[in-house]
């Protein structure tokens, strides 16, 4: 993270990404003996993150109804054969249908808690939580800020910059430009072009056969690796006049259209949302207000039985960040 003290920062949580970890692994039950760990686990994730990163802004990001829409007008398979996500039979024996309205009920009631506090959310009719966050860090009402994204989603990565940088909670590590070269030996700008190339199996992309992250980098670092974007057109010659026998480089420059496609899909340089849309963004953030309705938190988790959760820290950051809101006016 950045160090500098004086430097404003917002929090921006890919919400469904945060949900679902929750959801998965928090064993957490009511004191009526129904499954709350997606609800609980968010709020004490919330609270983590908040306590970690001392945020002035916090905005929680989710997909929207028929998010991936836009995309799967380009391609059909996109997400295609995904597994649902289920909970831990061992601790709760549910119907299929009883899990998938317990799990509809956690992410509507998530959704009710974060509207009685001082955070700014979003959940736009088809469109991605990506595009949107990706948005946001574009905005600039936040030039000077740091931008923290909290997700596991590696197609973060290529926003990252001096001020944007990605918290990735299951490995708990900060990705920022110089840590995102190290590992993966691609620079930001050139990670959707990189990934293009590799493929996501977890969105139903594939990729050039052969290429991982560890290939691309090794054989095409060179361009990849530095802050000039690389353009596909210059990678495709790149590979046609390779003075190598190996079989990635005929694969990449044979694969020019697969490429194309993937980037399409991938890129977040220029998130996949209409002028309107990036509009109300824009407006929602400019005039937020600013409100924490602690009472009605605290009855809500009691109707919700949440037992024992001590959340003071969220509480007090919470009370400042609507305190400083309402000061800066």
């Amino acid at each position: 993270m950045n160090n500098d003290a004086n430097a404003k920062r917002v929090l921006i949580v890919d919400a469904l990404n945060a949900y679902l970890r929750a959801y998965i692994v928090d064993p957490s039950l009511s004191t009526n003996g129904d499954p709350i760990g997606g609800l609980k686990g968010f709020i004490k994730i919330l609270q983590k993150l908040v306590r970690t990163t001392n945020p002035d802004n916090v905005i929680v990001v989710w997909d929207g109804p028929n998010g991936s829409k836009k995309r799967k007008t380009m391609d059909k398979n996109y997400k295609a054969g995904r597994k649902p996500i289920r909970l831990n039979r061992a601790f709760h024996n549910l119907t299929d249908d009883e899990e998938l309205q317990n799990k509809i009920w956690q992410q509507s009631r998530i959704i009710e808690y974060m509207n009685q506090m001082p955070i700014i959310q979003f959940m736009l009719p088809e469109i991605e939580a990506d595009d949107v966050i990706a948005h946001i860090t574009q905005l600039s009402i936040y030039d000077g800020w740091q931008k923290i994204i909290v997700s596991n989603d590696k197609d973060f990565m290529q926003v990252c910059d001096e001020e944007t940088v990605l918290w990735r909670p299951t490995k708990d590590e900060f990705l920022n430009t110089k840590r995102i070269i190290e590992q993966t030996g691609v620079h930001p700008t050139n990670m959707a072009l990189a990934r293009a190339i590799i493929g996501d199996p977890s969105d139903n992309l594939p990729g050039v056969k052969g290429a991982g992250f560890a290939t691309v980098a090794k054989r095409l670092g060179s361009m990849l690796s530095v802050e000039r974007t690389a353009t596909i057109d210059e990678i495709v010659e790149y590979c046609q006049n390779a003075d190598s026998k190996l079989k990635f480089f005929s694969n990449v420059a044979e694969n020019k259209g697969l490429i194309e496609h993937n980037y399409k899909m991938m890129q977040l340089y220029s998130p996949c949302m209409s002028y309107q849309s990036k509009n109300y963004v824009q407006e929602s953030i400019e005039n937020f207000e600013c409100e924490f309705n602690k009472t009605q938190v605290i009855g809500m988790m009691r109707d919700d039985g949440f037992g024992e959760l001590n959340w003071t820290d969220l509480q007090a950051n919470l009370n400042r960040i609507q305190r400083e809101c309402l000061d800066n006016g």
